[in-house]
């Protein structure tokens, strides 16, 4: 679909709708409560019947909750939404946190009264979100209480759930049969002597079944529950409407369709210990589990590490998704490159643009989000979304940062470049190449098996750390294979102590951002693979690069490169001329040769 491009955000509508909070909180005999941007399955990505961060706040970054008290209401992000946050909700109202250096439970010794009683929903929030919370607050005198949502008690227009119709995901690109891998983690249950586990993670799920979906914009999902039970057998618990009967024929018997509100009973019902992930199920889950006297086993979320192991097929994929995706970003850098000197184009303009020249390869399904397309100072706002309050020219010697991606039923793709809309900006150069560093750094880099993404994290950053720069995002995070385009739990991050393993498709995209003037952001995914044998054969990892587009060499510094740089980058140019210049037109094929000329 293409986007919508009305205004986002009304601010003028938060007060009167945190006044009806309020009064709901007192007529519960709550000072506070808690409205997070997760829905029941911890979705980054919500449908609109569960936008209530949103519909409360105006704040519609992906990331985020808000702590509402009688004087103050609080709302929380991160370093990716603290220029967006302060144009997005009325600030006489509602006040930026800086979160996660300040945790909720100091804000609220900080602002709730001793005894304050704060009410949250358990289908909202994890387990292990809850004891963090109520940790912080021991002493304190402040309570966490589970509660109704007040937010839907006082959201009076509030949508209907998304009910689009499920589909098979074709067996060449799952490489696995559904029936195998429920029998190879029915399997891993009777080793840990559990009866059942509970998977509350639609793309969990979607990927176990071999299904897809489109109840959330953007990623490919059916919005569901399920159990797996130790015999292979599962209960899904989904809106029986979404499944046609050649559906149902490749789900088989062993898998029953059951509804949503069937859930709880169906919980009471398993006899035996229960696998539960407190990272990513909601806490409702356990108590509900807990007050029927099933024992729990609480353990990560058995389809996690599988899925994110991407197999033969699911690479071949999403190699062809990127190359097929490459040629559509080539074609939409060439038209750039010529229209936007003339001074005539708008962030708007682009983001419709680029979605033209993805829809003209007739493969894809969707964006797989929502385009970032920030010109000048709107490129230094990390996670940026252009609507018709805030399209801004793009101006000839500024830099116009584009991240986006493409659905395809083969595979999903993310793919950031900052590029120079004519004359290059004097003070863009250099931290352009120190993200540049950094990205081909750990594009080369080779490592022990068992190490994780917080060790490599100071690969892509050492760069701009020595020119005193940094950026507060993640380096990378994983990516789903014709699935959701953040896919836990493989992220190179400095908070991410799991060990990177073969198969996982992450993203490698370092940045620097001046806020006010421009962002420079450069991305590609990249996939974890067996390295080449060396020196003493230690047993290595490595990375492959899956997209080939060009880096915008007029951007370069080429004095700061050393020779090694200079290499890869020529390589990598080299390759992307080979692999795409027959996919694409001769207009935007002489383009990518001027592009793509050695430095």
């Amino acid at each position: 679909m293409f986007q919508d491009f009305s205004v986002q955000s009304r601010p003028e509508l938060g007060p009167p709708r945190l006044a009806a909070l309020r009064e709901a909180m007192s007529a519960a005999g709550l000072d506070g409560f808690i409205i997070p941007r997760a829905d029941a399955h911890q979705g980054e990505y919500v449908a609109e019947c569960d936008a209530r961060l949103g519909w409360l706040t105006g704040f519609t970054g992906s990331a985020g909750f808000c702590i509402a008290l009688p004087e103050i209401a609080g709302v929380f992000v991160d370093g990716r939404y603290r220029v967006q946050v302060r144009a997005e909700v009325a600030l006489d109202h509602f006040t930026p946190v800086n979160w996660p250096e300040v945790k909720p439970a100091d804000w609220l010794r900080e602002h709730a009264v001793s005894g304050a009683k704060i009410g949250f929903d358990p289908w909202l929030h994890t387990k292990s979100e809850i004891a963090r919370i109520r940790e912080g607050l021991e002493g304190s005198g402040i309570a966490l209480v589970e509660s109704a949502n007040l937010v839907d008690r006082v959201w009076e227009d509030r949508p209907a759930p998304p009910a689009a119709p499920a589909r098979i995901h074709p067996p060449e690109f799952a490489g696995e049969t559904a029936e195998a891998k429920r029998a190879r983690l029915a399997k891993g249950l009777r080793a840990r002597n559990a009866a059942a586990a509970v998977l509350t993670l639609p793309d969990s799920i979607c990927w176990l079944l071999n299904i897809r979906g489109a109840d959330i914009p953007r990623n490919p999902v059916v919005q569901s529950f399920a159990v797996l039970f130790e015999d292979a057998t599962v209960k899904l618990f989904a809106d029986a409407a979404k499944f046609d009967e050649t559906l149902c024929a490749h789900l088989g018997p062993e898998v029953s369709i059951l509804p949503t509100d069937s859930l709880t009973a169906a919980l009471e019902a398993i006899e035996g210990p229960v696998l539960v992930d407190p990272d990513s199920a909601p806490l409702a889950v356990s108590l509900l589990l807990a007050d029927h006297g099933t024992k729990i086993v609480e353990a990560r979320d058995p389809c996690i590490l599988p899925k994110a192991r991407k197999n033969p097929s699911e690479v071949g994929g999403m190699e062809a998704a990127h190359l097929r995706d490459a040629s559509a970003m080539v074609e939409f850098l060439c038209w750039l490159d010529a229209e936007a000197p003339k001074g005539q184009l708008t962030e708007i303009d682009v983001v419709t643009a680029l979605e033209g020249f993805r829809r003209d390869t007739n493969s894809l399904l969707d964006i797989s989000f929502d385009t970032i397309c920030g010109a000048g100072g709107n490129g230094a706002i990390v996670h940026y979304r252009v609507n018709e309050a805030t399209n801004r020219p793009v101006k000839p010697g500024e830099l116009l940062l584009v991240d986006s991606g493409g659905q395809y039923v083969d595979g999903t793709t993310d793919i950031t470049r900052t590029v120079a809309v004519g004359a290059v900006p004097d003070d863009a150069k250099r931290p352009f190449t120190r993200v540049l560093q950094g990205m081909i750094a750990l594009s080369r880099s080779r490592f022990p098996r068992g190490v994780a993404g917080a060790h490599l994290d100071a690969l892509a950053r050492a760069p701009l750390w020595a020119e005193g720069l940094d950026y507060d995002h993640g380096t990378g995070h994983g990516v789903g294979a014709a699935l959701c385009v953040h896919e836990g739990p493989a992220r190179i991050s400095r908070v991410s102590d799991l060990p990177l393993e073969p198969g996982m498709i992450l993203s490698n995209e370092p940045g620097y951002y001046r806020e006010g003037q421009f962002g420079i952001r450069i991305e590609n995914l990249i996939l974890t693979e067996e390295a080449a044998p060396k020196g003493d054969n230690r047993d290595q990892l490595s990375f492959a690069t899956l997209t080939w587009v060009p880096i915008d060499r007029r951007l370069i510094d080429e004095t700061l490169l050393g020779p090694d740089e200079r290499d890869w980058l020529n390589a990598y140019h080299a390759e992307v001329q080979t692999r795409i210049a027959p996919l694409v037109s001769d207009a935007a094929k002489a383009w990518l040769e001027r592009a793509c000329a050695p430095i």
